[in-house]
């Protein structure tokens, strides 16, 4: 097998990855997934007294896929209001 071929072929393998990923429940599961991520970190680092929460998250589509965390510095009575907000699991 020639070296043009070899690469054909992990080409062929990276561009079927990449329409793996962008199915709509695989993206659908990896958010659902970062944001139980965020609001277990978020409760941990309240606990801690941190004056740090994750803000935003990042869902990129490469090879492999990627999940980025934004980190933001929190007023603590507004921060308080939010997390008061939100549904408990």
């Amino acid at each position: 097998m020639s070296f043009l071929d070899k690469a054909k072929k992990l080409s062929n393998k990276v561009a079927e990855k990449t329409a793996e990923f962008s199915s709509d429940e695989i993206i659908a599961d990896t958010i659902i997934k970062a944001v139980d991520k965020q609001e277990r970190v978020n409760t941990i680092l309240k606990e801690r007294n941190s004056k740090y929460r994750i803000s935003s998250i990042n869902l990129e589509m490469r090879i492999p896929p990627g999940v980025s965390f934004g980190i933001r510095r929190v007023n603590d009575e507004a921060e308080d209001e939010e997390i008061a907000k939100l549904p408990l699991k």
